[in-house]
């Protein structure tokens, strides 16, 4: 006989104390730290305890008895549903307040190295719209919301084109409006879930691997160019003459879109790097441009998601590596070579490293693109280029820019680093976390002189970060 779960308690009259990781909120109840999304500190609610641990606990909040003065109305229909833009209901102001205490926490906490006080954050320029890239899935299973559970109403139509949901891999929202993204993406997804409907597409179903629609990608630029690549998986004539005629109705009703790609996947999974992307009509590219600099972005091409606070980002880098046209300067982990070419004219010789050999060939292009002719780059695992033998073959690096993934830079890498022995290293970083762990690795050959948190993503909890490091 199964023992039942006993039922977790209800907390009542709590008040929400700070900002925790992952952007969830938090408060300490008789000792318990409980987490909860989509309340601010100040509020004081009530919070059903949902999943308990000895330390901790994780929490809904049921019922909110004061609003806190730090709260703001959300703007999107699907917020608390969505999960995108957890900090919607946080002021602008207070969100970059909690992520510059958060640098300053990861720093502290994890990497325990004396640095200098933290330069204030800088905001994004725009909140809303500042997102130049979005993918929205297709399913047959809509994810359906509480709401619409309890009110009883029979769902016909299960089909549905949006954003995944956590934690349930084949169940999508429905989006209908979206705000990360100028209104563009919004008429453009609305357009081809109508004409799917009304022409009978069939939408994806991950668990039977078959539907005709899988996913859609859009990309803006500054330029005022547009992509769109729609991912197909047709098994028969029938449905592929019903794909070319969804790309038909999109090149005759949307002339804005001036780069209309697709992709035909059989696979068991979305990625499509090593799938050809064919181009319908129009180009197979699109271009942004950062100062006096252009960038091939195409379909597979790494860009940073806001075009305008990237530029402020690396003028940071460009500032903090203080080059006066001598310098050998290596890019790690220079993706298409963006950062690599913002300051290859500031520098006597720019090398750039990358792990995707597609992301080097946009580079070399890139570079070709601008005439920039003192940089060299190189595609392969950072631990196994960066040797004593390419040192000696590049010239020893006075500055190394770094901008490795989440996961931070190997140990290896730091060894290479330590051994380079540059005169300064500017590291930036999308986890402070790991960025911290570095840190106290490179502690021994350098100290940290400047601190820079930079906002990139509005309404979420993450937090770019530049940190120069300079010889001891």
């Amino acid at each position: 006989m199964t023992r039942k779960k006993k039922p977790l308690p209800l907390l009542e009259n709590i008040l929400i104390e700070d900002v925790a990781a992952e952007g969830k909120a938090l408060a300490h109840v008789d000792g318990l730290v409980v987490f909860a999304p989509y309340v601010v500190p100040g509020d004081v609610c009530d919070l059903q305890l949902r999943r308990k641990k000895h330390s901790y606990a994780e929490a809904e909040a049921v019922r909110i008895h004061h609003y806190s003065d730090e709260r703001a109305e959300p703007f999107c229909p699907h917020f608390g549903v969505c999960g995108g833009c957890k900090w919607q209901c946080l002021k602008y102001d207070r969100q970059l307040h909690y992520k510059q205490k958060q640098v300053e926490a990861a720093l502290k906490r994890i990497g325990k190295v004396e640095m200098p006080p933290l330069n204030p954050i800088l905001g994004s320029h725009e909140t809303q719209g500042y997102r130049n890239k979005l993918e929205f899935g297709f399913s047959n299973k809509k994810w359906l919301t509480r709401e619409v559970i309890e009110s009883g109403e029979t769902v016909d139509d299960m089909n549905a084109v949006g954003f995944h949901i956590a934690g349930a891999f084949d169940k999508i929202l429905d989006i209908t409006d979206c705000r990360l993204m100028p209104d563009v993406n919004n008429r453009l997804r609305n357009s081809i879930r109508h004409y799917a409907t009304q022409h009978g597409l069939t939408f994806y179903d991950i668990k039977q691997q078959k539907g005709l629609l899988r996913s859609m990608m859009l990309r803006s630029s500054d330029t005022g160019e547009l992509m769109l690549l729609l991912q197909f998986a047709w098994t028969s004539d029938e449905e592929e003459a019903q794909a070319k005629g969804l790309l038909e109705y999109l090149k005759e009703g949307f002339p804005e879109v001036t780069s209309l790609l697709y992709v035909h996947n059989l696979k068991c999974n979305d990625t499509i790097g090593d799938l050809p992307v064919h181009t319908y009509s129009g180009t197979s590219c699109i271009y942004e441009t950062m100062e006096s600099l252009r960038f091939k972005v195409g379909p597979k091409s790494f860009y940073q998601t806001n075009t305008r606070q990237a530029h402020e980002l690396y003028k940071v880098a460009r500032r903090m590596a203080a080059l006066t046209g001598k310098e050998v300067v290596y890019d790690l982990y220079t993706g298409t070579g963006t950062i690599a070419l913002f300051v290859a004219r500031q520098a006597a010789k720019v090398v750039g490293v990358e792990y995707v050999p597609e992301a080097i060939a946009d580079a070399e292009e890139n570079a070709r693109l601008n005439g920039v002719s003192n940089t060299a780059f190189y595609a392969g695992d950072m631990k196994d280029i960066l040797t004593a033998d390419f040192i000696a073959r590049e010239g020893r690096p006075d500055v190394i820019i770094t901008d490795p993934p989440r996961a931070g830079m190997h140990p290896d890498v730091v060894r290479t680093l330590l051994e380079a022995a540059p005169q300064r290293i500017v590291y930036v970083s999308c986890n402070p976390a790991t960025q911290a762990r570095d840190l106290a690795l490179l502690n021994t050959g350098y100290r940290v002189s400047e601190v820079q948190p930079v906002d990139m993503f509005p309404h979420t909890h993450h937090v770019e970060n530049v940190c120069l490091l300079e010889a001891r």
